[in-house]
């Protein structure tokens, strides 16, 4: 496997004592050595996102000793990120991820230039952005970012680093049509309906879990840069962290891929509409403040809560009645038709799910709130605890 630094970038790459010391575990690896090592120094990584899964790829590959370093982000630091999102601490809570992350990843090795782009990726700044490194590790949390980072990869040939987490579950892969692998719209040609899939603020994520699977994906992208053993082009591997198994599967391209197919139709970057984790415009819909007056107000109504039963130990609504999502269809019963029906979840995403459910069943007077209860924590009563 080639390197991606190229060998002019190598040349006149020195070391300091310092420097020698600091990479002496490498130095000594026949696989790496003074002239891999030169290729870190000289390699180029941007990772899309400074999360959970950014926090560990960033933190080894600055560790490594790779060259140059940039950071997407858009994000501030909140409290329920320090469960997992190394990068940060509780005095960073407030400050620009990407402020936190260049001074932590200082503190792990001065000798990396870390260059941080505090925006959001878009089809209009995603190319100029890339254009300087040399693949791109994807981060990311939401399915728009997702495709946007595979989109851009492919179309600069620049392999992107895929990585994904969920509950207690990962996988991690390359898609690199150019050399030789499917990307991503191979496997998921489409975004998932919005409302379909929770994220992981709704449906949760062990804090250990990014953590293993960012260190495979800086593995992956270490090995890359280093033109050394087996990459994932072509598999996948899943990681199950509650039966600790892992899964490989393997992957080709898609011969009718819109991107990397044959005759491929998408030839240019465009930005999917951040409706994965929004909720349909055309389904009826209340806020919070509205939702307190018809709480106050003496006339019945049967408030629904659609989120999980861990969630509801978490923070709960006076009055709410518990049924989570996955359960609504087998429990319609317990439920009156007739009855004015308020529906609410975390953040309003699966509130907009279940709405379309009770719609689709004959229920005509019922709709959800805007927001959920981070809103309602927000906005109304702030006892109720966010998480």
């Amino acid at each position: 496997m080639d390197s991606l630094a190229s060998a002019s970038r190598t040349d006149g790459i020195a070391f300091s004592e310092a420097e020698r010391s600091r990479y002496a575990r490498h130095l000594t690896l026949p696989e790496v050595g003074m002239e891999g090592q030169r290729r870190l120094k000289a390699s180029r990584v941007l990772c899309v996102g400074a999360g959970g899964l950014g926090s560990p790829v960033t933190m080894h590959l600055a560790a490594a000793g790779v060259g140059e370093i940039g950071i997407v982000d858009f994000d501030r630091v909140d409290f329920s990120n320090l469960q997992r999102q190394l990068l940060h601490g509780t005095g960073d809570v407030g400050r620009p991820k990407t402020e936190s992350a260049r001074d932590r990843l200082a503190e792990i090795n001065p000798e990396v230039r870390v260059t941080t782009y505090e925006t959001r990726l878009t089809a209009a700044n995603a190319a100029a952005i890339a254009e300087p490194y040399d693949l791109i590790v994807d981060g990311t949390d939401n399915f728009p970012t997702r495709y946007l980072s595979n989109d851009l990869a492919v179309l600069t040939k620049k392999p992107n680093v895929h990585g994904s987490i969920f509950r207690f579950e990962g996988q991690v892969s390359i898609f690199a049509p150019h050399l030789g692998g499917p990307c991503y719209r191979c496997l998921f040609p489409e975004p998932p309906a919005p409302g379909l899939v929770p994220s992981c603020a709704e449906g949760g994520v062990l804090g250990i879990l990014p953590g293993i699977v960012g260190a495979m994906q800086a593995n992956e992208a270490v090995k890359l840069l280093l033109g050394i053993g087996e990459s994932l082009v072509g598999r996948l591997v899943h990681f199950d962290a509650l039966a600790f198994r892992f899964r490989e599967i393997k992957l080709r391209r898609d011969p009718r891929c819109v991107l990397c197919g044959d005759s491929p139709t998408l030839t240019e970057l465009q930005d999917i509409a951040f409706s994965c984790d929004m909720n349909p415009p055309t389904l009826p819909e209340i806020d919070v403040h509205q939702l307190k007056s018809r709480i106050d107000d003496a006339t019945p109504f049967a408030l629904l809560d659609v989120r999980e039963p861990a969630e509801f130990e978490v923070a709960r609504l006076p009055g709410s009645v518990l049924i989570p999502l996955g359960e609504l269809p087998t429990r319609l019963g317990e439920l009156d038709p007739a009855a004015e029906t308020i529906v609410h979840c975390k953040a309003g995403g699966r509130s907009a799910k279940a709405l379309q459910i009770l719609l689709g069943a004959g229920f005509t007077n019922a709709c959800h709130v805007q927001g959920g209860i981070n809103a309602w924590s927000r906005e109304i009563d702030p006892t109720v605890p966010l998480y």
